[in-house]
């Protein structure tokens, strides 16, 4: 038979389904500055890759060109791990949108980038690979922290708080 000390004994809550949130401390208690350092970590891979498909197709085509298609390989696989990784969108909801919003801005990246390698050109007609590849990589920082706020403020709007 259970006693009124029984019945008014405290037991333990059962566990939450959700875990809890985790505390961030310093500067990472601001969701963009989190988002500022896995999008950073995701364009070093994607600024490795594009420079490496830069430097193996400049040999054989065109400066421009050779820029164009780097971006555009590039550009799915930067737009689907911001997805994933900065911005913890999973699922497929939207991903198609998110693909073609990443395709315009990877345009506004190759028109910076691009005219970049247009003035270089127009100065020193005579350029290396070299200077291309300092030349696209500068620019590209630029094209980057337009690239972040684009990504951030329109297509993933949504996630902008994780």
């Amino acid at each position: 038979m259970e006693t009124t000390a029984d019945a008014t004994e405290l037991r333990p809550s059962p566990p939450s389904q959700k875990p809890p949130r985790t505390r961030h401390r310093g500067v990472f208690r601001y969701p963009a500055v989190r988002q500022l350092a896995r999008f950073t970590g995701v364009g070093v891979v994607c600024t490795a890759s594009s420079l490496a498909i830069y430097a193996l197709l400049r040999p054989w085509i065109d400066p421009q060109l050779a820029n164009a298609v780097a971006l555009i390989v590039t550009s799915l696989m930067n737009t689907a791990l911001n997805r994933r990784l900065t911005f913890k969108i999973t699922g497929k909801n939207n991903r198609t949108r998110d693909h073609l919003s990443g395709v315009m801005v990877i345009a506004v990246a190759l028109v910076i980038t691009g005219g970049s390698l247009g003035v270089l050109h127009l100065i020193r007609p005579e350029a290396t690979v070299t200077e291309e590849l300092w030349t696209t990589t500068l620019s590209g920082f630029v094209a980057t922290a337009v690239r972040f706020t684009l990504l951030r403020h329109w297509i993933f709007r949504r996630a902008r708080h994780v």
